[in-house]
């Protein structure tokens, strides 16, 4: 009778904390929701992060607000989630910048990104375009391959440091073996500037940035960085198929919570989520920003981050690439 008595007891407190759990996920959100950006309105993760709050809080009845809080590489911003309490109430919309190349350029931290954080969702991604001034005498990845190796260390392309535009540079430094100069901006609209007037060679830009250029003549795309093309420009080739196997850089954007949040609220904040990112309107949005919706589960976010983050931290090491 004892032995059936502790069975009964065990088996009540675990159907109570299945409720409890399951309260706990309709209850999320009973009050607003800070989403961190790490980064200055403006760019690619801000962006992001606007077009999911706005849906969420319409989706919620609760607001979902954005907060820029920038500074020393997205490290400030980014280090103030992983210290929030793990409640939902403190979110992080981050970038491959903030969770694989910034804790591989800085050996001192206050968080690990791998471990500090759960992915939410994948949000969305974002490839690159490879740029060149007209003056060189390349028409595609193979001739830029061929004249980079006949003019060792002469060619040239900027980005702001340690960003996807710089990192897709030294990944195809890398790649094809070829020293190509990198010089440091603040921006890559400064970067686009200078090589609109031939003072560098190339920029590995922003879709939204490069391809206006490219489309004017001012300056020649050579190809998208993705896996495969871009449907808002199905005549640039990818690096891949033309002339480097294998290469792929493009800028990707997640949603991310402390990691101790309960199970119960990352699920929640993922079918939301997903939901508010598969309309066909939002897709149409993003993808005039140069973005494209991926939306998945957290699962699948979390084995893309475990091949993502040690290649990056790798490209940074074997590059040598140090804060500007």
């Amino acid at each position: 009778m004892l032995r059936a008595h502790s069975t009964t007891i065990a088996t009540g407190t675990v159907l109570l904390s299945c409720f409890a759990s399951a309260a706990l996920g309709q209850a999320y959100p009973a009050k607003p929701v800070r989403i961190v950006v790490p980064f200055a309105a403006g760019g690619g993760v801000d962006l992001t992060a606007r077009i999911l709050a706005q849906r969420l809080t319409e989706r919620a009845g609760q607001s979902f607000i954005v907060d820029n809080r920038t500074g020393a590489s997205g490290i400030i911003g980014t280090e103030y989630v992983a210290k929030s309490a793990p409640d939902g109430y403190t979110l992080l919309v981050g970038s491959q910048t903030s969770q694989a190349v910034v804790p591989a350029m800085y050996t001192k931290l206050n968080y690990d990104a791998a471990r500090d954080f759960v992915g939410v969702t994948e949000i969305a991604v974002s490839p690159l375009v490879i740029v060149i001034h007209p003056s060189l005498p390349v028409k595609s990845v193979k001739d830029l391959i061929a004249l980079a190796k006949a003019r060792p260390g002469q060619l040239t392309f900027g980005a702001a440091s340690g960003g996807t535009p710089h990192m897709a540079g030294e990944l195809f430094k890398l790649a094809a073996q070829v020293d190509l100069l990198f010089v440091p901006y603040k921006g890559e609209g400064p970067a686009i500037a200078d090589a609109l007037g031939g003072q560098i060679s190339m920029v590995f830009s922003n879709l939204p940035v490069g391809l206006p250029q490219a489309q004017s003549g001012r300056l020649r795309a050579l190809a998208v960085t993705s896996r495969q093309r871009v449907a808002t420009a199905p005549d640039i080739p990818t690096a891949a198929e033309s002339g480097l196997p294998g290469y792929e850089a493009s800028t990707w954007f997640g949603l991310f919570a402390p990691a101790a949040t309960p199970r119960e609220i990352i699920t929640k904040l993922n079918a939301d989520s997903v939901a508010a990112l598969s309309g066909a309107d939002v897709k149409e949005r993003m993808a005039g920003q140069g973005l494209f919706v991926v939306a998945n589960t957290p699962e699948q976010f979390a084995e893309f981050l475990k091949a993502e983050i040690p290649k990056w931290g790798k490209i940074v090491k074997d590059a040598g690439v140090k804060p500007q």
